[in-house]
């Protein structure tokens, strides 16, 4: 195994909230109008710091998509996943971009989000509502 190198962000940053590694800026936003299991969850135009799992189908409110959940590279803690491409045409506009799960990470102020019983679906995965 190599050594571990850690982007570090400036700004308002998104973190693990594990270890606190740098995931994500504010600015990086594109939508917190997305939810995942554990409830909230953010689009992101940008993350570092994370290293991918393997590509899968993965059946969402909106359809299709193939996907890959991303891993912090320091703790290894699930943070989200990765849009590869989407099958609906309207839904396009995710691939290449960023999911990052609201309970996994600490907000710009050290905020944590706390996880809603209704919330919870279990089973799959979902995106935006």
């Amino acid at each position: 195994m190599g050594r571990l190198f850690v982007q570090t962000l400036e700004g308002s940053i998104y973190s693990c909230k594990h270890c606190r590694t740098h995931l994500a800026v504010l600015e990086d936003i594109m939508s917190k109008a997305f939810s995942c299991r554990h409830g909230k969850a953010y689009l992101f135009h940008n993350v570092v710091n994370v290293t991918p799992g393997e590509k899968e189908e993965r059946m969402m409110i909106t359809g299709m998509h193939i996907v890959a959940d991303i891993f912090c590279v320091s703790c290894g803690s699930n943070v989200g996943w990765k849009y590869e491409s989407a099958y609906e045409k309207s839904q396009k506009y995710k691939e290449g971009k960023f999911i990052l799960d609201r309970f996994q990470i600490l907000g710009p102020n050290g905020s944590t989000y706390r996880r809603i019983q209704e919330a919870q679906i279990v089973g799959s995965d979902v995106d935006e509502e």
